[in-house]
């Protein structure tokens, strides 16, 4: 009897075995055919935020935790640890970019650092006390103009160098997760919680609140190269938009339901090409703009959350996570 029994339960386990392998094909992805990132060892634990480059396409920088302050001059290849006079504070950089040969590099509590000549020397740009907020993240539009962006979402704009500031937008829109500059002057930004997320185009007063899509709580935002918006929401959700418009999205997309709880950040290599970063070593991507997705699994063993996917063209592109981890792609290994 015992054994009858035992036969019938082996025979439904397959069974259970059989109806999910076909019917929840995407439950796990398929590995991807090429492998183009490469971990780059640099002798840092901190946790990196941003990337940027000069107007010489060797020479980059990558700032993040503990004051740290990345430099390569070989494209992105090695890097090498800037160390700067900044006193007993312990800093975390946000954000660095790039005009050029003038560059600036925000973070918390409140900083600002200003580059005339590559990073050759960096002075300290003193700041109000009075700033609604830290500085949170930079954006170089031009030579001594700059935008700044608190973490509170006020923004103010530069044009001697740092010396004096104008704000752009009246009030702020409170403390935020993340947010996102396009480059046509647009910004995104996900509130702290997740709740809702605001944007702001130049010509307008206020930041403007909008709904999420649903219950999930916003993980994070951005634009494409076209100025279009995406979303990833808690649980591996990912939408993108239809058009430009700020609440114009797609139905929900789950691109693997069995590690979709960590999907952090997004990023497009071409119009089409589509890179998504998550934790525990988890890098998705879709070459069809997320109709298909494959997963990069020659990184799966990288002990890593990667926090940040940024391209800077189609050939140039890092990943970052913490302690001290980047991914470079590397297009020749592909």
């Amino acid at each position: 009897m015992h054994a009858a029994f035992d036969g019938l339960k082996r025979v439904l386990v397959v069974l259970v075995a059989v109806v999910l392998a076909t019917s929840c094909s995407s439950y796990f992805l398929a590995d991807v055919d090429v492998h183009p990132w490469q971990v780059v060892p640099v002798p840092v634990e901190a946790t990196l935020s941003d990337v940027a480059f000069t107007q010489d396409a060797a020479h980059g920088w990558i700032v993040g935790s503990r004051n740290t302050l990345l430099e390569t001059t070989d494209g992105g290849e090695t890097w090498q640890v800037r160390e700067l006079a900044l006193g007993d504070q312990p800093y975390t950089f946000t954000s660095v970019d790039f005009e050029g040969m003038e560059g600036w590099v925000a973070g918390i509590p409140s900083v600002l650092l200003h580059t005339a000549d590559g990073g050759e020397t960096w002075e300290n740009v003193p700041l109000s006390k009075e700033l609604p907020g830290s500085p949170f993240l930079i954006t170089a539009v031009g030579p001594k103009t700059a935008e700044l962006a608190t973490d509170i979402g006020a923004i103010y704009k530069t044009e001697d160098g740092g010396r004096t500031w104008k704000a752009m937008v009246q009030g702020a829109v409170g403390v935020v997760r993340n947010m996102v500059r396009s480059s046509d002057g647009r910004y995104v930004a996900v509130s702290s919680r997740g709740n809702f997320y605001s944007t702001w185009a130049l010509g307008q007063d206020e930041w403007i609140p909008h709904n999420r899509q649903n219950s999930r709580r916003l993980q994070n935002m951005g634009f494409d190269a076209a100025g279009k918006l995406w979303v990833i929401a808690r649980g591996g959700q990912v939408r993108f938009s239809n058009s430009r418009a700020s609440d114009d999205f797609t139905e929900a997309l789950s691109p693997e339901f069995g590690t979709s709880w960590g999907l952090l950040d997004m990023a497009f290599r071409t119009g089409d090409e589509v890179w998504v970063t998550g934790g525990g070593g988890n890098l998705l991507c879709s070459f069809d703009g997320g109709k298909t997705w494959f997963k990069d699994k020659s990184v799966g063993d990288v002990p890593s959350n990667f926090y940040k996917v940024k391209f800077l063209d189609p050939e140039k592109g890092f990943i970052l996570g913490q302690k001290g981890t980047i991914l470079k792609y590397s297009p020749e290994i592909a």
